[in-house]
């Protein structure tokens, strides 16, 4: 698991009270934190902040991953 993926997660978990043990990268985010989109992206801009990158709209269409999630940000860093 890479560095950002990690990261992710505990991060993602820690904001929404979920278990890092119990997530795996190809878990749906919206699933495995209980989350609607409005949620999402209050945590993409969480995330944003976090790692320092600007992600734009179209970049995240279609992603529902952790893994998927933690690419779109290792390709702006």
């Amino acid at each position: 698991m890479s560095g950002s993926l990690e990261r992710l997660i505990q991060l993602a978990c820690k904001r929404y009270n979920a278990d890092p043990l119990a997530v795996k990268p190809e878990d749906d985010v919206f699933e495995k934190l209980g989350i609607d989109s409005f949620q999402a992206v209050e945590l993409m801009s969480e995330l944003e902040l976090e790692f320092d990158v600007e992600i734009p709209d179209y970049e995240l269409q279609g992603v529902r991953t952790f893994v998927q999630l933690a690419a779109a940000i290792d390709k702006r860093r």
